[in-house]
């Protein structure tokens, strides 16, 4: 059974040590990648939501980058939102600068009514690659 290896960004944010989980768990090839919010370094939410989506995916990319992983090698994408059909636009935007061509990682966003303070969260599953 492969070990599980704790990842973390350079620059870890408060709500790691708050909340007690790591950022991402490798994991033989995979990386599963905790959800990761729009937080400012000292764990408080980015207020607007815009900016806020924005954060949550350079803070995604952090942890990827941690783990020697981009944003290319995603292969699953969950995301919660506190209010979709309003939101869907900001996430849709952030979502294109992220995946801007085919072939895109599969990808379930729900619906949620409580994330802590913040309105939008992304997890993802990665394959790490092969060291070269």
């Amino acid at each position: 059974m492969p070990q599980r290896d704790a990842i973390f960004p350079k620059d870890r944010h408060a709500l790691y040590e708050a909340h007690g989980y790591s950022a991402a768990i490798r994991s033989g090839d995979l990386l599963f990648v905790s959800g990761q919010v729009g937080s400012r370094p000292d764990g408080s939410p980015e207020p607007d939501f815009p900016s806020q989506v924005r954060l949550a995916f350079q803070n995604l990319e952090a942890v990827l980058k941690a783990a020697g992983c981009t944003l290319e090698d995603i292969v699953d994408v969950t995301t919660f939102h506190t209010d979709p059909e309003t939101q869907f636009p900001a996430v849709m935007e952030a979502k294109s600068e992220a995946f801007p061509q085919a072939p895109y990682p599969n990808w379930t966003a729900v619906g949620v009514n409580w994330l802590a303070g913040f309105d939008f969260e992304i997890k993802v599953i990665a394959r790490i690659p092969a060291e070269s």
